[in-house]
């Protein structure tokens, strides 16, 4: 029985995708939920599985094609075993355009991608002669650079010199190969950075400091963190919670911080739905604590901690960082003392945390050591006035300092 595979559903904010990488070729068997291909798209990686075990037999789309929602994809014939189909003879496939079978002068086939068949082809190489480390044996140009570098480095007999019954070899110094790649850039990391430019093209972009002294912070964490691990199902108490529950009291005080611009037009958010930004193998993501204020220190935590999880294996859905009213982005888990964070638009603020650094502070005429933390918040000037901005990171200091606050909402 033939079935037609086609994309998911696109949400309106994704008007396409681009296919990314086919996992299987035609005539492959496939067993059932097993991936067939990934479609990149300008927020998430969406896969695509098989319905049923059987052969996937057509592809429509080859890697690169950009397709929309509900587009065919592929033909794949359910129920029917590998050997018991027979890959029509035509052109390279759409997706077998990355394997070609190239034949040496021994009349062995090998396999390489069409990058190594150039460079093979190039410099006269012998493909039995290349250590492969792709997919089924196969050659991929990495291995033919490797190669090459290989006979670059082997030292030539070089002519000698007999000097008062000495031989003396040639100094000359052998350079090996510097390799070069070049590859598109992922749809996500485009939109990353044309919305980067746009943020900074487009709005009045300010940012002001102030720096937090951690300690009552930390106690508390230090005091608790066991108790609440076991309480809370493993759950782990960390410093984002803080921060989190204190920019939405702050953003209570503050609700032009909280607020969008749309055009000539200024929209109050009666509600909190808090951006935290997460680095990924494919970039900057930032998912969305949805409703941030109904939740305590443990949920905000553990829906940190998933979408930490689903970030490293590309799992996070549009739904996940669609929306949002206010951004904080975590630099000092890579070490950073001080940024100046970028407006996530259509926001009009973003709170940037850094590295805690023991400094000597000056407390009530005395000099003492703390663990103290840069707070920067970069607002749209256009909708914030500076005083207002000053005034919501100073009352985050306040919260966080004084955490019972945070409880009291005071």
């Amino acid at each position: 029985m033939s079935i037609e595979i086609k994309a998911p559903a696109l949400p309106e904010s994704v008007p396409d995708g681009t296919i990314a990488t086919w996992y299987k070729q035609e005539g492959e068997a496939v067993a059932r939920d097993e991936l067939l291909v990934d479609i990149e798209t300008d927020k998430v990686l969406l896969e695509v599985v098989a319905p049923d075990n059987g052969v996937l037999k057509k592809i429509n789309k080859a890697e690169g094609d950009t397709i929309v929602s509900n587009e065919l994809l592929a033909i794949f014939e359910a129920g029917e075993a590998a050997s018991t189909y027979v890959k029509p003879e035509k052109a390279a496939s759409p997706s077998a355009l990355e394997s070609q079978v190239v034949e040496d002068n021994s009349n062995v086939e090998v396999l390489m991608s069409p990058a190594a068949k150039k460079l093979v082809e190039e410099n006269s190489l012998s493909p039995n002669t290349i250590k492969s480390t792709g997919k089924d044996g196969r050659i991929t140009k990495e291995d033919v650079l490797k190669h090459l570098e290989g006979k670059s480095n082997e030292v030539p007999a070089s002519p000698t010199s007999i000097q008062s019954g000495s031989v003396v070899s040639d100094p000359s110094p052998v350079r090996g190969a510097r390799a070069e790649e070049r590859v598109p850039m992922t749809r996500l990391r485009a939109k990353v950075a044309e919305r980067l430019l746009a943020a900074t093209n487009t709005t009045a972009m300010l940012t002001t400091f102030n720096e937090v002294n951690m300690q009552p912070v930390m106690d508390i964490r230090n005091r608790y963190k066991d108790l609440f691990e076991k309480k809370h199902d493993g759950t782990r108490l960390g410093f984002m919670s803080f921060f989190v529950r204190a920019s939405i009291e702050a953003l209570k005080q503050y609700p032009a911080v909280n607020a969008s611009i749309d055009g000539s037009d200024i929209i109050y958010h009666g509600y909190q739905d808090i951006g935290v930004a997460v680095s990924s193998p494919r970039g900057l993501v930032v998912p969305v604590l949805r409703d941030a204020d109904a939740m305590g220190l443990a949920a905000i935590e553990k829906n940190i901690r998933d979408y930490g999880v689903k970030a490293r294996d590309g799992k996070l859905s549009i739904d996940d960082m669609s929306g949002g009213t206010f951004t904080i982005s975590n630099g000092g888990v890579f070490g950073s003392l001080l940024s100046t964070p970028i407006l996530n638009p259509p926001q009009t603020a973003i709170l940037g945390m850094h590295k805690i650094q023991e400094r000597p502070m000056a407390v009530d005429g005395e000099v003492k050591i703390l663990p103290m933390m840069y707070l920067a918040l970069s607002y749209d000037h256009r909708m914030i006035d500076g005083k207002e901005a000053v005034q919501f990171l100073v009352t985050i200091k306040d919260l966080l300092e004084d955490p019972a606050r945070i409880l009291l909402e005071v």
